[in-house]
């Protein structure tokens, strides 16, 4: 395994965060404190509690989903899909490099920018309502999977993307009704029954599930479900990307 690559990939990446700070991670934090005010303060006003806990509360671990996943998917494809628009991805093509390094140091980095994100987004939730995190360490666990799992997915969509309107079809399109419906703002028992089964086909509501389990205790899922459920995407997108360095699938074109 080549280190000294995957770092230099990591820190190109990481250094292209910092120059554009405000765009990477001030932008996407307090675009989420926005939602904190409007659904905490307008819907919070009608909808005192969830299952016993705050609405405020409720919504903490759905928000930070929301910015994690759609922040993953967006910096992976775009960390792609701009060497192939310059023309450089041949070079990385070229060099002594194994997909495996090439994908650990985009992903990775992609990853990194997501962490920081949502870890700033949950210090900035304990400014607007009480918080108490029951299960930390499975709450970090399920954090880092759906930035690692979200970011393998983007850098597929950074690849199959032919221009810039295709690499922000997926985040708008797809990830965010995604989680609009995967329970981020509400619960699942609070849905009819026939839409309660609707429900469970969407695979982001298993990531929030997992993710508010971790928090308060309380999921419309199975702990256990969703962490397979993190895992079997992982699987998914790991062989897409195998199969994609295998084929050179619009990596050659």
């Amino acid at each position: 395994m080549n280190w000294h690559a995957i770092l230099a990939i990591y820190r190109f990446e990481m250094a292209r965060t910092w120059r554009t700070i405000w765009q990477s991670i001030i932008s996407p934090v307090i675009s989420t404190s926005l939602y904190f005010v409007v659904f905490g303060t307008a819907i919070g006003s009608r909808i005192s509690e969830v299952d016993g806990i705050s609405y405020g509360a409720f919504i903490v671990p759905g928000l930070i989903m929301l910015s994690v996943t759609m922040q993953s998917v967006s910096n992976a494809s775009f960390a792609i899909y701009l060497p192939k628009f310059t023309g450089t991805v041949y070079e990385l093509l070229s060099a002594p490099l194994s997909f495996i390094e090439i994908v650990i140091g985009y992903v990775c980095a992609a990853a990194t920018k997501s962490l920081i994100i949502g870890l700033i987004i949950l210090a900035t939730a304990f400014l607007f309502v009480p918080l108490q995190i029951l299960h930390p360490i499975w709450m970090l666990a399920f954090l880092v999977l759906t930035c690692l799992s979200f970011s393998l997915f983007g850098f597929i969509v950074g690849i199959w993307a032919k221009d810039f309107e295709e690499l922000q079809l997926i985040p708008l399109l797809v990830i965010t009704p995604l989680v609009f419906l995967g329970g981020a703002f509400f619960s699942v028992s609070m849905l009819p029954s026939t839409w309660q089964t609707v429900a469970l086909f969407n695979p982001v509501i298993y990531l929030v599930s997992g993710f508010r389990w971790a928090f308060f205790g309380l999921a419309d899922v199975s702990p256990g479900i969703s962490l397979v459920a993190i895992l079997g995407f992982t699987g998914v997108c790991l062989g897409l990307v195998w199969w994609i360095f295998r084929t050179g699938w619009r990596l050659k074109d």
